[in-house]
């Protein structure tokens, strides 16, 4: 699986890497993709997302019953 985030969906961004010449050659930008193992107290059970830096903060500011709803909704398997 490539570097996307499974709350944000963020993914990487792409373009040129530019030398000292200015030669320029293509490069890409990864988010900062983390495995994080939450605890669903409605479930009694653990999920595992792969969520970057932002959708950490995204889970902390809306708690994971909802983002893992707002998931389920999308049509995400989780």
């Amino acid at each position: 699986m490539s570097a996307h985030c499974q709350v944000t969906g963020r993914s990487p961004g792409f373009g040129n890497s530019v030398s000292h010449s200015h030669r320029r050659t293509r490069r890409r930008w990864n988010p900062n993709i983390q495995r994080k193992t939450y605890f669903l107290a409605s479930e009694g059970r653990r999920v595992t997302l792969r969520v970057s830096a932002k959708g950490i903060k995204v889970i902390d500011r809306d708690g994971i019953e909802s983002v893992v709803a707002r998931l389920r909704r999308d049509g995400q398997k989780i």
